[in-house]
């Protein structure tokens, strides 16, 4: 985990992608919505992790 660009630029698609479908939610479709909706869950959710353990284990 030493390479913290590759880090910082998941964490910013993973928050952008979020931020697009919130503002997007009126005009897709309701079945790609729901795939798009869980790929944003789950990468959002790897983002927080990364982030801590970035916080935790940036000593190592």
């Amino acid at each position: 985990m030493t390479d913290s660009g590759s880090i910082i630029t998941f964490v910013l698609v993973s928050f952008c992608l979020a931020i697009i479908l919130i503002m997007k939610k009126d005009s897709l479709p309701a079945q790609m919505k729901r795939y798009l909706a869980l790929l944003a869950i789950v990468m959002v959710s790897i983002s927080f992790v990364l982030i801590l353990i970035s916080f935790f284990g940036g000593g190592m």
